[in-house]
């Protein structure tokens, strides 16, 4: 049986662990710090997988949002515009040249965006969440996921104008 459990949470980190990573660089803004709090959410599932690997993807989505909320509680500023422009995409194979420039342009509008209207945008749009299930990831109300979400969106397109609904998917 422990066996099986080891195989099975080797098996769900080669799979998932690329879009992971791409959720915890859209969330903290920089590759390095990404890389770290993965590593550490791996970790934690690692010693948790017995209880949670039934969903394993809801619970690590929930320990990557807590460990980026800690590090900006500790460094108790925002990341600014250009650490996250300067911060590198993980991409899951498809990277089509031509829409860099998008990509750049929705990674900077992102981080004009206050703390949890990035989580939600990034849990709903990039991660492809429910309402439902991103507000279980942070724990609050699908109301609020709602909320956070039109404010989000009607504030990314101010900052990209009317493309944004075409390339949100791509970054």
């Amino acid at each position: 049986m422990q066996r099986e459990l080891s195989a099975d949470f080797d098996r769900f980190v080669l799979d998932r662990s690329t879009a992971l990573l791409r959720t915890a660089v859209l969330l903290v803004g920089d590759v390095g710090h990404a890389e770290d709090i993965l590593q550490t959410a791996l970790m934690r599932l690692a010693t948790r997988w017995t209880s949670v690997h039934t969903a394993p993807e809801a619970f690590i989505r929930q320990v990557l949002v807590n460990l980026a909320r800690d590090r900006w509680r500790r460094a108790r500023r925002r990341v600014s515009e250009q650490e996250l422009t300067n911060a590198g995409v993980v991409t899951g194979g498809r990277d089509p040249a031509d829409t860099v420039a998008d990509r750049d342009a929705v990674r900077r509008a992102l981080a004009r965006l206050p703390g949890r209207q990035r989580e939600v945008v990034v849990l709903r749009f990039f991660a492809e969440l429910s309402v439902a299930e991103t507000a279980e990831a942070l724990r609050t109300s699908e109301g609020t996921v709602k909320a956070h979400t039109s404010r989000a969106v009607a504030r990314l397109r101010e900052l990209l104008g009317e493309k944004i609904t075409e390339n949100v998917h791509g970054v």
